[in-house]
C-alpha cells in the first residue's frame, strides 16, 4: 500500500524533533451544502529540527514513533517570512531604553564635574553667610 503524502503549515515547533502540521481541507455539510474549513492535525518526526512555525511542508505517512507520531517530514516547501511583531516591538523598546541611558549619563558626566567644581566655592559661601549672620 502506498505512502499518503500531504502538505501543510507548521503550527507548534516547541517540542525537539517533533511539529504539529495542520493540513486545511473544505467539506461541504451534509444538509445546508455550506463549505465549512476544517484541519486535520498530524504530528510529524523533524530530525534536524530544520522546520519552524509557519513554515509550508510536505510530510508523508511513516512508522509509528509515539501515541501521535505517525509522519515525518519530507522537505520544506516555503518558509515562513512572517515578522513577529511583539518580539520586534521588545527589541526597540530595549535598543530605545539603552540609546536614553546611554545620553542621560553623557549629560550626567559634564554636571557632576561641574558641581564638584561648584561645590567648595558654594560651601565658602555658606561659611560667610553663617558667619554674617552671627
Amino acid at each position: 500500500m502506498p505512502k499518503k503524502v500531504s502538505i501543510g503549515v507548521v503550527t507548534s515547533d516547541k517540542n525537539s524533533k517533533t511539529r504539529r502540521v495542520e493540513i486545511p481541507r473544505l467539506v461541504q455539510h451534509p444538509r445546508y451544502g455550506k463549505y465549512i474549513r476544517q484541519k486535520t492535525v498530524c504530528y510529524v518526526h523533524d530530525e534536524n529540527d530544520e522546520s519552524h512555525q509557519g513554515d509550508l511542508v510536505e510530510i508523508i505517512e511513516g512508522r509509528r514513533r509515539s501515541k501521535t507520531k505517525r509522519w515525518e517530514l519530507v522537505r520544506i516547501l516555503d518558509k515562513n517570512t512572517a515578522v513577529d511583531l511583539a518580539a520586534m516591538q521588545a527589541q526597540s523598546d530595549i535598543a530605545e531604553s539603552e540609546v536614553l541611558e546611554s545620553e542621560v549619563k553623557a549629560e550626567e558626566t559634564p554636571e557632576t564635574e561641574s558641581e564638584a567644581t561648584a561645590a567648595p566655592e558654594s560651601s565658602g559661601d555658606a561659611t560667610d553667610d553663617a558667619k554674617a549672620s552671627e
